[in-house]
């Protein structure tokens, strides 16, 4: 047999051997690899500030690397004293209802314009105040919790370098665990990588 014969006859040995061996590994690797999640987050409002921390913790809960860019006003959401509040203005759909009082009372929607409620002095806080209630009595987390469980689950909390400059910020109003203070250029590209990139 010829050499050009043999090699040929080696090549397709090994050509049937990797069919076989490669999509299982393949597998093995799709399997053992962990996932990853970048959430970039823009907004410092109550209501804004539970979808965040809500899909990091669920996300570590899954084994995933989970990283949240806090940026702007979402910026807010790091400092030790979370001071979030609702703002009706920026939310058309926000739905008004009562925590407290009978079930038929709780269940009603008010269906007051954000405009009117805008309008209204001091209606931010008694919003913020109802919506509070209102996941208490649910069993939601506040904020402040939500975020000490991503903080325990290993989520990466990382500050936007920029914004803490803009709006003078210092680094110990924030809360310890915030270890990077970057830019976008550093975030970027581990938003690029990753599984899932979210931005709220």
């Amino acid at each position: 047999m010829s050499t050009t014969m043999q090699d040929a006859n080696l090549e397709q040995m090994i050509s049937k051997h990797l069919d076989k061996v490669l999509p299982k590994k393949l597998e093995e690797i799709e399997a053992n690899r962990t996932p990853s999640m970048a959430i970039i987050a823009t907004k410092g409002t109550l209501d804004w500030a539970y979808p965040p921390f809500i899909l990091a913790s669920t996300g570590s809960a899954l084994g995933w690397d989970v990283s949240i860019f806090f940026t702007f006003y979402g910026l807010l959401l790091l400092k030790k004293d979370v001071g979030a509040e609702v703002s009706p203005l920026g939310n058309p759909a926000m739905p008004m209802k009562m925590p407290f009082g009978p079930k038929w009372f709780q269940n009603f929607v008010w269906p007051m314009p954000n405009l009117v409620m805008a309008g209204i002095p001091g209606f931010e806080k008694v919003a913020t105040v109802l919506m509070k209630k209102t996941f208490k009595n649910k069993g939601v987390a506040s904020i402040p919790e939500l975020r000490d469980l991503c903080i325990e689950a290993g989520v990466k909390l990382v500050a936007c370098q920029m914004t803490v400059d803009v709006f003078g910020f210092s680094k110990d109003e924030f809360v310890p665990e915030v270890k990077d203070y970057v830019g976008a250029t550093y975030f970027l590209p581990i938003a690029a990588k990753s599984d899932v990139c979210l931005f709220i």
